[in-house]
């Protein structure tokens, strides 16, 4: 797993060749992150299921609850399959702007 801390956040990008690698490295280095917006971007040539995908709600609640954004990235997801609470979106760009935009709404008070 590479991180990478840009202005507003900390992106972490799949290196792995398994899912469960990348998610064991991740919920290692996580603990204090939960002050942070987190964008995670799963690399398309990792087989993952939607049951792996759903293991992140987790730390998708714990962001929300501290205020701050966690967002997943994967090209071939179907987005129905998941709560809307939860952000997934296929490019870095729509999690750029699911960030700016819950930015927006906490700024606002909502």
């Amino acid at each position: 797993m590479k991180s990478e801390e840009k202005d507003d956040y900390i992106l972490f990008t799949s290196q792995e060749e398994s899912f469960k690698e990348f998610y064991d490295y991740f919920t290692v280095n996580h603990k204090n992150l939960t002050e942070n917006n987190v964008i995670i971007d799963l690399s398309s040539k990792l087989n993952v299921q939607s049951s792996e995908i759903s293991l992140f709600l987790y730390y998708a609640d714990l962001h929300q609850k501290s205020g701050t954004t966690f967002v997943l990235i994967y090209p071939s997801v179907d987005v129905d399959s998941f709560p809307e609470t939860f952000n997934i979106v296929p490019t870095l760009v729509e999690a750029e702007d699911v960030l700016e935009m819950e930015n927006i709404q906490r700024d606002l008070g909502f």
